[in-house]
């Protein structure tokens, strides 16, 4: 029994090693990716209402998770409704820092800001010495807590003057602008990185307005907080100012002579050719979990280089006979296309397959673990902060293991599974 038990631990052995050598193998590109994030990296997502949506935040932290699964990245959403860089309701700028930042003891600190500073109204230059000189403070407080931290500028999210008539002349997105341009140059002066959460969203917005005009004020439904699409556009900009890959995995395969041409972030095995093409992937990454379905979204999408910036998961197939093919994976059929589609390409990451739903699984518990956090610290440790109740600190440590309990789950569920495919001739 003792001798079964050790060979069992051996094929377990075997396997584990066999399965990371195939891992190695499959994905250069992401092992020589130049993301911004990095193995063993804590990120703290700071600013307003926007960002205590928590919806540009988990698409960034499930796209790290999925694109990059065998990093050790841990998340913190700090974002407080109403703030500006002097605080607001969670308190005054250092109070705020020091519990909702530096207490994380971040390596890496997102900062979106603006909106609320500017008043809502037209270009104030007090108010805009205001947030110049606070911005400059808060720089300089989380520089001097956290030596090392990586900070990154987010310019001000826009606010919608484009499915909306402007209230005044010029507009109040036009007043964010200026705001924005401060916080590039402070990030350029200062050595960090900025991302433009402004420009390509306007321009994404902008035609979404000529091409579904209901719909596109949907995207910004107050014309101030975004909706599930418009996060998703900010999510963008931020990522894209990490340097995220756009590739997903790109498959191209021969038919015709019966190879696997190339295979990126991917490794083909047991390609056959039989009534039609079959083989197995292992894909080391996945696609965004974009909800197709939901009108506003998808026209995001449409309306956007989100696909083309981020989320391209090309399958190549050439040299096949038929005219027309249906593909499936794992026995679910995908769609069906014809020999010149799929010789030009597809891109399964808009899709309904196997791997977009294990990406959808790993947002879910995304949010769920967001929800933890702001649990713990919205409605336990700030509310209970003056009260030293005897079983407050019990509380709050059961909820930081359930919040690490969803995280190790999250990093299970974006863990790289072998995939069946098939092209059926029709």
């Amino acid at each position: 029994m003792r001798n079964n038990h050790r060979a069992k631990l051996l094929r377990l052995a075997l396997a584990a090693l066999l399965l990371a050598a195939s891992l190695l193998l499959a994905a250069p590109a992401n092992g020589q990716s130049n993301y911004y994030l990095k193995n063993g990296d804590r990120v703290v997502f700071y600013g307003d209402s926007i960002t205590d949506q928590m919806l540009y935040t988990g698409f960034v932290e499930t796209y790290t998770l999925t694109r990059f699964p065998r990093l050790n990245v841990t998340f913190v959403h700090s974002g407080w409704g109403g703030d500006r860089v002097t605080g607001g309701g969670g308190g005054p700028i250092d109070l705020r820092l020091r519990r909702d930042v530096f207490a994380h003891k971040p390596t890496v600190m997102t900062i979106m800001l603006g909106m609320n500073d500017a008043g809502y109204k037209a270009f104030d230059e007090g108010l805009y010495k205001t947030y110049t000189t606070g911005y400059e403070h808060i720089i300089d407080s989380v520089k001097k807590e956290l030596p090392g931290i990586r900070i990154t500028v987010i310019e001000a999210s826009p606010f919608d003057d484009v499915t909306h008539p402007p209230s005044f002349e010029g507009g109040y997105n036009a007043v964010l602008v200026r705001y924005a341009q401060f916080a590039k140059e402070l990030g350029e002066r200062d050595g960090l990185a900025v991302a433009d959460a402004n420009t390509a969203f306007v321009e994404a917005l902008q035609k979404a307005n000529r091409t579904d005009p209901e719909t596109a004020k949907r995207i910004i439904p107050d014309r101030v907080h975004p909706a599930v699409g418009g996060a998703l556009l900010l999510a963008e900009g931020l990522l894209k100012a990490w340097n995220a890959p756009a590739t997903v995995t790109a498959v191209e395969i021969d038919a015709a002579g019966k190879r696997v041409v190339s295979a990126e972030n991917s490794k083909v095995t047991g390609l056959e050719a039989a009534n039609g093409l079959a083989w197995s992937q292992l894909d080391v990454t996945l696609p965004m979990p974009l909800d197709l379905k939901d009108p506003v979204l998808a026209l995001a999408v449409r309306s956007s280089d989100i696909e083309q910036a981020l989320d391209e998961e090309p399958l190549k197939v050439t040299g096949l006979a038929a005219a027309r093919y249906t593909l499936k994976i794992d026995g679910e059929e995908v769609g069906t296309f014809t020999k010149e589609q799929l010789a030009e390409g597809i891109n399964l990451a808009l899709l309904p397959t196997p791997m977009a739903k294990q990406a959808a699984s790993v947002h879910a518990l995304t949010g769920k673990r967001t929800q933890v956090h702001w649990a713990r610290w919205r409605m336990l440790q700030v509310p209970l902060a003056d009260d030293h109740f005897a079983r407050e600190q019990a509380a709050l440590d059961a909820l930081d293991r359930l919040d690490r309990e969803i995280a190790a789950r999250q990093h299970s569920a974006a863990q790289p599974k072998s995939h069946h495919y098939e092209l059926i001739p029709q």
